[in-house]
C-alpha cells in the first residue's frame, strides 16, 4: 500500500514528539518507539495499492495548496481494530476539501474495494497519531491524559508524501510547477 500523507509545520513536529516522549517515558505505547527513520508526526489522508501518473498529477495540484493552517482540537481515542491514542485536528471546510482532492484521485485510479474505508470522506477522522497498540483498551486509563501536554493551538500543514508499506520507501510529492 502507498500511504498519501501530510507533514506538520516544525513546531508542531517537536510539540508531538515531545508528547510521543511522554507516553513512552510512563511506559505507555507510543511512536517514539517506532525507530523507523522515516516516523516522522504526520496526518494520513488516504491510502491506495499504486500512485499512478493520473493520481501523481492531482496530488501535485493538492501539494501546491500547502501549506495549510489547521488546529488540533484535543485528545481523541480509537479502538478500531488496535488502541490508538491521538490528538485530534479539526475538520474545518479547508481541511475537508484537501482531504476530498486527495481521495477523489486515489480512487479515480484504485479499486474502491481496494481502499480503507475509514479514509472516504464522511468517515474520515483527521488525527496525528501518538500511540497505538494491539491490546485492546491500552489508552483507556483516564491519567493518560494527564501526561500529555495541551496540543499547540495553530499547526500549518507543509509537505505531502508517500510511504511504501511494502518496501519502506518514503516519496515526497511536489507540486506541479
Amino acid at each position: 500500500m502507498r500511504t498519501v500523507e501530510v507533514l506538520l509545520d516544525e513546531a508542531a513536529d517537536l510539540a508531538v514528539r515531545e508528547a510521543w516522549r511522554l507516553l513512552a517515558d510512563a511506559g505507555l505505547p507510543s511512536q517514539a518507539r517506532h525507530r523507523s527513520p522515516t516516523n516522522s508526526p504526520h496526518l494520513t489522508l488516504a491510502a491506495c495499492p499504486e500512485l499512478t501518473s493520473p493520481i501523481r498529477w492531482e496530488l501535485a495540484g493538492v501539494a501546491a495548496a500547502l501549506p495549510l493552517p489547521v488546529r488540533f482540537t484535543g485528545v481523541i481515542r480509537f479502538e478500531r481494530p488496535t488502541s490508538v491514542l491521538a490528538w485530534a485536528l479539526d475538520c474545518d471546510a479547508t481541511l475537508a476539501g484537501l482531504h476530498r482532492r486527495v481521495w477523489e484521485a486515489v480512487t479515480a485510479d484504485n479499486p474502491l474495494q481496494d481502499l480503507n474505508p475509514l479514509h472516504a470522506p464522511g468517515r474520515w477522522t483527521p488525527h496525528v497519531t501518538l500511540g497505538r497498540s494491539r491490546r485492546a483498551g491500552a489508552f483507556a486509563d483516564r491519567r493518560v491524559h494527564e501526561l500529555l501536554p495541551a496540543p499547540p493551538l495553530s499547526v500549518r500543514l507543509t509537505t505531502l508524501r508517500s510511504y511504501d508499506t511494502e518496501t519502506g520507501a518514503l516519496e515526497m510529492l511536489h507540486p506541479r510547477p
